[in-house]
């Protein structure tokens, strides 16, 4: 799984923080929200917890070096942050309440749109 080509060493230890950060965010939030909330908006927050497992995955995979894994987990982001940014536009009522890839991450000032877009720069750089 380890390629060792540094994908987390560098600059990429600034992505390797980000993506901790919101691991870290979007868990927290999430947790809340379903702990206390759950019923307002179930899919929502499930969303919003299926990104932070993303996040957590794309950490851990960042600080291993492993590639293959943190390409996988970048497409599902991206494809995330799109799929679900144009459903909360196109059906706002299915969303009472934002997720963190609700309007491409707008919560998050589009981060989540511009992170997967980042780290797969990166990753292309690096090989």
């Amino acid at each position: 799984m380890t390629d060792g080509t540094g994908i987390g060493t560098g600059p990429g230890r600034a992505l390797l923080a980000l993506y901790g950060l919101f691991a870290l965010a979007a868990g927290a939030r999430a947790t809340v929200q379903i702990l206390t909330r759950f019923g307002e908006a179930p899919l929502a927050y499930s969303l919003s917890a299926f990104a932070a497992a993303v996040y957590v995955v794309l950490t851990v995979a960042l600080a291993r070096g492993a590639r293959r894994l943190a390409l996988w987990a970048l497409g599902i982001e991206l494809a995330g942050v799109l799929v679900i940014g144009t459903a909360s536009l196109l059906a706002p009522s299915a969303f009472p309440d934002d997720t963190v890839w609700s309007t491409y991450g707008k919560g998050y000032l589009f981060i989540p749109l511009v992170l997967p877009l980042v780290g797969l720069y990166w990753l292309w750089r690096r090989r």
